[in-house]
């Protein structure tokens, strides 16, 4: 059986609506810090999201024209890992240790991501074409590089948020 052309429009969509959404919370959060490396990570992020989006519209499209084979495209490679090394630094740590809000954005962002990874996975898993189920997978690792970059920077302050939460290492 193969995927059909609804499935796939359904899974586009939700693609599209996952985008929204990440742009949606990492807009707002860049907004409403207060501290200018826990500003500029979330701007980061909520301009991804802004490119994704635009990808995501161009792959609709051309699938709307060839079907099956839009999906045999040269993938964009976001270069997160560098951007994540230059943001958690020094100057980050010091603005976001022993947070509330940084701490808790940085984990509602990691459950968004793994949700979308977990989605595109599950696609990946039951699509029946070589190249749509390569393009959920190279969507699920799209995911996967944010949610290691916001794990990466959770763990560089979660001692100090429960140290100074009163909370000691178990």
């Amino acid at each position: 059986m193969t995927t059909t052309k609804d499935e796939i429009k359904n899974v586009l969509r939700r693609a599209y609506q996952i985008e929204v959404d990440g742009y949606t919370f990492y807009s707002m959060v860049a907004e409403k810090a207060t501290k200018p490396a826990v500003q500029e990570i979330f701007d980061k992020l909520a301009n991804d999201e802004v490119q994704h989006k635009r990808y995501l519209k161009e792959i609709m499209g051309s699938y709307e024209e060839r079907g099956v084979e839009a999906f045999d495209v040269a993938r964009r490679d976001p270069q997160l890992k560098a951007f994540t090394a230059t943001i958690f630094s020094e100057d980050f740590r010091k603005q976001a240790e022993g947070s509330d809000f940084e701490i808790g954005v940085l984990s509602v962002g990691m459950t968004l991501e793994s949700k979308a990874i977990k989605y595109f996975s599950g696609a990946a898993k039951q699509a029946t074409e070589a190249d749509v189920r390569d393009f959920y997978q190279f969507l699920a690792d799209w995911e996967k590089q944010h949610f290691d970059s916001l794990q990466q920077l959770y763990n560089g302050i979660k001692e100090s948020f429960w140290s100074d939460s009163g909370f000691s290492p178990f």
